[in-house]
């Protein structure tokens, strides 16, 4: 995988090196999502895909970073050690460069909820990004816990990019029968039996699985396609929830509006794009 610098007005974009010339790009975008089992998976209109898209996708948020070309030669984003926190230090490595063009953002309007079940999520308005999050499972090292976040990159750093993501041994196994989790492993994930942390080191926060959660809901809200203004609170949500929830969102257009980050009369502020820099695994 290589970040490569974009010009302003690019957004966050996918190249498969590895696929035919003119089918290479996939734009990050919520309409592009079609996937949500174990990841997210963006698909072009020539078929053409990369999952696992949300950790990335989060570093970029945390690292404020607006234009990219993601170049990949393969259908999937390297997973590392199943957080965001390798991406980050990639991004920290390269550096960034400051673009002068303004800065758009999504200004949350009203409320929008999308339920399924005993799951929930919401996007309300706010006067900056924030998130909470509510988790319940059957397993003495989760059982319940909730998390609030609220956004900045320095926060991001410290309370969210290295929260790992998790699975129950059980699950693991059955997706394997079906050709699923194959790259799975104690190395890029936390694997919970019963109610024991499999993982040598155990866990980096006590609250590790919450704070993941609320590391992939900003990775899939990223695809809303600029940051958003607003409060998002998720119970028992992941990558399908998240995804319903934009659609939903810009299917009110009464919701949302494009918003500058300044006043038309004052300069506005440069737009961080990555400098290059490649990350093998």
């Amino acid at each position: 995988m290589c970040l490569r610098p974009a010009p302003a007005s690019t957004g966050i974009v996918f190249k498969r090196i590895d696929v035919p010339r003119g089918d290479q790009k996939i734009k990050a975008r919520f309409d592009a999502v079609t996937d949500t089992q174990l990841g997210t998976t963006i698909t072009n209109e020539a078929g053409v895909s990369v999952s696992t898209i949300e950790h990335l996708m989060a570093a970029l948020v945390g690292c404020e970073i607006d234009n990219v070309l993601v170049e990949l030669d393969g259908p999937e984003v390297p997973v590392m050690d199943g957080s965001a926190a390798p991406f980050v230090f990639l991004i920290e490595c390269a550096g960034v460069q400051d673009l002068q063009a303004p800065r758009r953002v999504i200004r949350i309007l009203e409320d929008i909820t999308v339920r399924d079940g005993d799951r929930t999520v919401t996007l309300s308005p706010a006067d900056h990004f924030s998130l909470e999050m509510d988790i319940a499972y059957d397993s003495a090292v989760v059982e319940k816990q909730s998390y609030r976040f609220d956004f900045s990159p320095s926060a991001f750093k410290i309370e969210l990019c290295r929260a790992r993501t998790f699975g129950f041994l059980h699950e693991v196994e059955g997706l394997r029968q079906v050709g699923r989790a194959l790259g799975g492993s104690l190395e890029n994930s936390i694997v919970i039996d019963g109610d024991e942390i499999l993982n040598d080191g155990g866990l980096r926060y006590d609250d590790e699985c919450v704070r993941h959660k609320v590391l992939d809901a900003i990775g899939d809200l990223a695809l809303a396609g600029a940051p958003i203004v607003g409060h998002f609170k998720g119970d028992r949500s992941g990558h399908m929830m998240n995804n319903l929830l934009l659609r939903a969102l810009f299917e009110n257009t009464h919701a949302w509006t494009y918003e500058g980050v300044v006043e038309p009369e004052v300069a506005a502020p440069p737009v961080p794009v990555l400098q290059e820099a490649v990350m093998t695994a």
